[in-house]
């Protein structure tokens, strides 16, 4: 049996989930099933909130265009939330998009914007950024929707740190090494600590800005090899080094 039904489109709602809660539908939500999914009567769709659990609704048109969805019976229940920190300096919007996708199916539990002395823009699209997110978990069978809090200047972000939280800093002027051992040697697999990665912006950060960095403890440094990567294509590499050593997927 499959570990989630990919057969039925998959909604994020706002409001409590429980047998027999009628959900009315706004007109995009409508719009998006009844036009562009081409779903009808009766047709199944699975609903969560971030809060309840995945829930199995059935779609009940109350007008030409619009439409409410019945909720039936939970399919699923609700995880914990993921307790990895995704910290990165704003890119572009349509490279910020693909970021902020790949860090929810990645499996971070927060994706904090960071001010650095060279991100190319402070101003961040919150509501834009916080929608790409949702619309990873819809597509990703994903039921918990991560914190995107407002953008941090960088003593800010370090400090609200927790001090147990390992910190793995994405370097460019680390020793290129064995990133698995480094991250191994940080934290035990056994029992893993809570962890945030940090992806500083294109040109990367300043010597003021890596010196306060690594003055953190429990911060280990990393390379991601010999080949400069895009701080979108960095942020996939280094999620899934963490995850597969440190994380959910080890």
């Amino acid at each position: 049996m499959p570990a989630y039904d990919f057969t039925a489109p998959r909604l994020y709602v706002a409001p409590d989930l429980a047998a027999g809660v009628i959900l009315p539908l706004d007109r995009a939500q409508a719009n998006y099933l009844l036009n562009v999914l081409r779903r009808g009567p009766d047709d199944p769709v699975l609903v969560f909130n971030g809060r309840d659990g995945e829930w199995r609704a059935h779609l009940v048109q109350t007008g030409r265009k619009g439409a409410d969805l019945h909720v039936a019976a939970r399919t699923r229940p609700q995880p914990r939330p993921a307790d990895l920190h995704y910290l990165f300096a704003p890119l572009k919007s349509a490279r910020l998009d693909y970021l902020a996708q790949k860090a929810v199916e990645m499996g971070a539990g927060t994706i904090q914007p960071v001010i650095t002395r060279f991100t190319q823009g402070e101003r961040v699209n919150m509501d834009r950024l916080r929608a790409n997110a949702v619309e990873a978990a819809e597509q990703c069978g994903i039921l918990a929707i991560p914190d995107c809090p407002e953008p941090q200047r960088l003593p800010a972000v370090l400090a609200g740190l927790a001090p147990e939280r390992l910190l793995v800093f994405c370097d460019e002027d680390a020793p290129v090494g064995d990133p698995v051992a480094a991250l191994r040697a940080a934290g035990d697999p056994q029992a893993p600590p809570p962890l945030a990665v940090l992806v500083g912006p294109e040109g990367g950060f300043s010597e003021e800005e890596r010196a306060l960095i690594r003055a953190r403890p429990n911060t280990v440094a990393l390379s991601l090899g010999p080949r400069i990567l895009r701080a979108d294509t960095a942020a996939v590499a280094v999620l899934t080094l963490v995850q597969a050593v440190l994380g959910d997927a080890r």
